[in-house]
């Protein structure tokens, strides 16, 4: 890594003295900003170009293949953009959300349900569990007496 650095400090340095000795005569030509000649970039695109068409002429004869295979068996064309067309089809993966008026109901169900799970005379059990501890102490208190 540090000679990397280095070469690359130094490098610079030793490329403005080659040019100012005289070895700059390497321009062979007009470079565009990669640095390779006009020449070899034109093939290039060019070359790109055909790729492109020969893949785009294949693509079609597949299609056609693909088009006589739906033809003769009698399958229909999948549409890419609509894959579900009716929500309510069975199968898909899915739930169906619930509306804020079906949470609401439910909701209200769920405390109905708990109500009846409680008995009736809820307060006064509650008063007789936090009165018997005081009850408790002062019998204890009358019956024993500390030293």
């Amino acid at each position: 890594m540090a000679a990397f650095i280095a070469k690359q400090l130094v490098g610079n340095k030793i490329d403005s003295v080659k040019g100012a000795v005289g070895g700059g005569d390497d321009d062979k030509g007009e470079a565009n900003e990669e640095g390779e000649d006009p020449e070899v970039a034109e093939a290039r695109r060019e070359a790109e170009r055909k790729r492109i068409e020969k893949h785009r002429k294949m693509e079609e004869e597949r299609e056609s293949m693909r088009q006589e295979i739906r033809d003769k068996y009698g399958i229909k064309k999948k549409d890419p953009f609509n894959p579900m067309t009716d929500p309510s089809m069975e199968g898909r993966l899915g739930r169906k959300r619930k509306t804020p008026a079906e949470l609401a109901a439910e909701a209200s169900a769920e405390e109905n349900e708990e109500e009846k799970m409680l008995p009736g005379n809820l307060g006064e059990l509650t008063s007789k569990v936090t009165a018997a501890p005081g009850e408790l102490a002062a019998k204890v208190s009358e019956k024993c007496t500390i030293q």
